[in-house]
C-alpha cells in the first residue's frame, strides 16, 4: 500500500491517551467501508484507505491484550497489530462481501505472534508449524484444563497433552520455553563482582575431559558473540543491550526517538542485528531462532 504508514497514526506514549486518540474515529457502515475499499482498489486512494485504517484501530487494541501474557510491552504489541491491520487493507477485496475487519483480525494476529516468535529467544529452540500453533494455545487451554481440574487443582501433562493433541513431551518442552525468557549466564552476580551465574552451575561432567569439552564449547560461542558485537555499530550496540538482551526491553518507538528516526527504521536495523549474530553463531550450536 503506497504509503501509509504508523506515521500516518496518532502517536503517544501512553496507552490510554493513545485509547482515547482512536476513539475518535468513528466505527464505519458497511457501506461507507465498501465505498472506501472499492475507492482504494481502483483509484489508490490513499486517503480511503487511511479511513479503513484508523477506524478499526480499536480492534487492534483489543487483540493486542489477548497476547500481553507473554511479557512484551502492550504498545509494541499494538504496534506490530496495526502494521498487519495495514496489510489486510492493501489486500482487502470489498468484492468478496464480507467486512474488512472479518479478513483483518488473521493479519493483525499474524503480525502479533510473529513478534513474539522472533522476539521470544535469540537460541534456536525449534519452531514448526505444530509448535508455534501449541506455543499460542498452550496457555489458554492451561487455564480452561486448571479450571476443570477445579479449585487448587492442577491439570496434569497427560490431560493437557489429549487436549491439545500432541505428546507429552512437546507439552513439557513448550511449558519450560514459555517460562522462561534467555539472560546470559555470563552476567555478574553483583555489578564489579568476578562471580556469573556460570559459576553457580552445578557440574554434572562424568570427567575432567567432558567439562573440559565443554568449556571450549562455551569459550567459542562467547567469542563468536563477542566478535559479533565488535562488528555492531553505535545503533546496533544499543539495540542489542536495550532491547534484546534486557528483562525490560524498550520499543521500537522508544529506540526511535533515542536516535531520532523512525520507528520502521528502528525495526530495520533489529532485523540486521539479528542476522549478524546468527551468521557469527552458524556451527556453534547455538544458532538464533528464525524470524
Amino acid at each position: 500500500m503506497a504509503r501509509v504508514t504508523t506515521a500516518s497514526l496518532p502517536s503517544t506514549q501512553t496507552i490510554d491517551r493513545y485509547v482515547s486518540e482512536i476513539n475518535r474515529y468513528k466505527l464505519l457502515t458497511r457501506e461507507q467501508e465498501m465505498e472506501l475499499a472499492v475507492r482504494y482498489r481502483d483509484a489508490s486512494d490513499l486517503q480511503a484507505a487511511h479511513k479503513l485504517v484508523v477506524s478499526n484501530l480499536r480492534f487492534v487494541v483489543k487483540i493486542a491484550h489477548e497476547y500481553r501474557g507473554y511479557g512484551f510491552k502492550l504498545l509494541d504489541l499494538i504496534q506490530e497489530g496495526n502494521i498487519g491491520l495495514m496489510m489486510a487493507v492493501k489486500k482487502f477485496d470489498p468484492a468478496k462481501g464480507y467486512r474488512l475487519i472479518s479478513y483483518a483480525v488473521w493479519w493483525i494476529r499474524a503480525y502479533i505472534q510473529n513478534f513474539i516468535i522472533r522476539s521470544w529467544s535469540l537460541v534456536k529452540l525449534g519452531t514448526t508449524q505444530a509448535q508455534r500453533k501449541l506455543f499460542f494455545k498452550l496457555r489458554s487451554e492451561r487455564e480452561r484444563a486448571d479450571r476443570a481440574a477445579g479449585p487448587g487443582s492442577t491439570a496434569s501433562t497427560t490431560d493437557l497433552a489429549q487436549r491439545l493433541d500432541v505428546g507429552e513431551t512437546d507439552v513439557v518442552d513448550m511449558e519450560m520455553r514459555l517460562s522462561a525468557r534467555d539472560f546470559s549466564l555470563d552476567v555478574e552476580l553483583d555489578e564489579g563482582a568476578r562471580q556469573t551465574h556460570l559459576d553457580l552451575l552445578k557440574s554434572d561432567g562424568e570427567n575432567q575431559e567432558t567439562e573440559l569439552a565443554d568449556l571450549e564449547e562455551k569459550a567459542l560461542v562467547r567469542g563468536k558473540v563477542s566478535q559479533a558485537m565488535r562488528n555492531l555499530n553505535e545503533k546496533e550496540r544499543y539495540i542489542v543491550e536495550n532491547r534484546l538482551m534486557t528483562d525490560e526491553p524498550k520499543t521500537l518507538h522508544e529506540i526511535g526517538e533515542h536516535f531520532h528516526i523512525s520507528r520502521e527504521r528502528a525495526r530495520q536495523i533489529e532485523g540486521n542485528v539479528l542476522r549478524k549474530i546468527r551468521t557469527a553463531l552458524v556451527g556453534s550450536g547455538l544458532e538464533p531462532m528464525a524470524a
